[in-house]
Parts: structure tokens; sequence; C-alpha cells
């Protein structure tokens, strides 16, 4: 009798573990986050954190010929990590899309790189300079070589790129534009490169290394997670934002990437006015 009811006992305990496997299982979230390769590291450092918080993180790594922005909106991922908000924005408009950032990230300098000229000064007379050809990127590197006094934008710069958006090119510069990811490969055919820091990396190129390059405050090019609009509120996606927004993965950027990506974490709200850095 006893016998029996210590097999009982066991058999109960067993069936008890096993359900509370089942719940933990159970109370595990799991998002699908798209990204690309140059912050594969970051990711997978939040990922093993997100572990122990209940949430499990799929990475799915895309290259420059897929559009993380169609993916989401296919509803293949959850959410994406890899735009600033002025391309987002861009995206939406010329899209009819409702994709809506959920988090700020970084911000990815854009810089301007040589292996011909090391200053400014050197820059001679009808240079060659090859910008990214998207017409965010296009606009922002407008924005650089202004802010560098070789040119100056349109008065009602809107901050896309094109040839018709410089007012002023004192040195008659000609702007090349190339698809993003090419822009460290041209550098041999141009006097200059303006390249997205994002692509930099890949490229072994750190900031350091820029003629010139954006500061932390240029707020239209501050990097988002995002989300289709229906699931911005969802539980698991504010976690995936908490988990990113932390001290310990500032620190782990910081030392990843030499400076060459800078983290910003800043209220949804201040990234409303934008667009008035474009008027400024």
């Amino acid at each position: 009798m006893k016998k029996c009811s210590f097999s009982f006992l066991i058999i109960m305990l067993t069936l008890s573990l096993i359900g509370c496997g089942k719940s933990v299982e159970g109370d595990t979230k799991k998002v699908k986050v798209g990204i690309r390769s140059s912050e594969l590291r970051t990711w997978e450092f939040i990922k093993e954190k997100a572990l122990k918080e209940g949430l499990e993180i799929e990475i799915v790594n895309f290259n420059a010929s897929v559009d993380p922005n169609q993916v989401l909106l296919e509803g293949d991922i959850d959410v994406n990590a890899f735009q600033h908000i002025a391309y987002l924005t861009s995206f939406n408009e010329k899209n009819g899309a409702d994709i809506v950032p959920i988090g700020t990230t970084l911000i990815a300098p854009l810089g301007l790189y040589s292996t011909k000229i090391k200053s400014i000064d050197d820059i001679p007379n009808n240079a060659k300079i090859a910008v990214p050809n998207d017409t965010t990127n296009w606009g922002r590197a407008l924005l650089l070589l202004q802010e560098a006094g070789l040119i100056k934008v349109v008065d009602d710069f809107d901050g896309n790129g094109g040839e018709d958006k410089i007012k002023d090119n004192p040195k008659n510069i000609h702007i090349v534009p190339v698809d993003g990811a090419t822009t460290p490969r041209v550098m041999e055919d141009v006097d200059a490169s303006i390249i997205n820091n994002g692509v930099a990396v890949e490229a072994g190129l750190l900031l350091k290394d820029a003629i010139i390059h954006e500061s932390k405050t240029a707020k239209p090019y501050i990097n988002v997670i995002a989300a289709r609009k229906e699931d911005q509120h969802r539980k698991e996606l504010k976690k995936l934002v908490e988990l990113y927004q932390t001290e310990e993965v500032e620190n782990f950027m910081k030392k990843t990437y030499n400076g060459n990506y800078i983290p910003i974490f800043i209220p949804l709200e201040e990234l409303n006015s934008f667009k008035e850095t474009f008027k400024n």
C-alpha cells in the first residue's frame, strides 16, 4: 500500500513538473525582428538578454536587395530595425503604408570618406562626390555638404535629394548618385564618397576615418524600431524596446562599434518635429 502511495506521488510530481514546463513555455513570447547585418551583434546581445525576460527573439537578417519594410507589411516579421525616421516617413508616403516607430535606437552618422584627400580644404573644383541614390540619404548627403560649406540647398528643401536640390555650388562639385551599398566600392573612382555608417561598418571603415560626419543632433536620421500600426501596443513589442533602451545595451554598442554607432533613446514625441530640421 505504501509502495502504491509512493508511486502515486512520483506520478503526480512528474505531471506537475510537466505542467510547469508547459506553463513556462506558454508564457514565453516570440518576436521576429528584421535587421541588416551591420547591427547583428547588438541584436544577438539583446536576444540573449531577452530569453531571461521570457521573450524569444528570432533575428531575420536581410541583405541590401530585400526591403525589410515590405517584409513587415507582408506579416513575415513583427518589427524591423534598420532605418531612420526620415526614410520611414518617405516609405510610408510613397507606398501608402502605415508603419510606425515604436522606439528609438541609434544614429549611424553619415560620413564623407576619401582615399585621395584628407580635409575639406583639399576638395578641388569639379570634384566628383558619390552619394547614396535613395532620396532620403541623398538629401542627407546634401545637408552634410552644406554643413561643410561646399554647397547650399534650395530654400524650400524638404530633406529629399535630387539634382535640382542644390541652390549654390561654387566649386562646381559633380554629385554622383550610386546605390548606397556600393558607396565604399566607388571611392577609387571619385574624389570622395558619402557613406551611410551602417554600410561603412560593413566595409571596415571607422567614423574617425571620415573627413566630416554628422553629429547626434541630426534628428531626422535617428534610427527606430518600427512595427505595423495595428501592432504598436503589443506588450511583447514594448518589452523589446525596453530591452534595447538600457544602459547595458548602450555600453555594449559603444564598446563594440568603436563610436560608429551613437545610441539615442529619446521619446517618440521628439521625432514628430524632425522636418523642422530641414527648414532650419
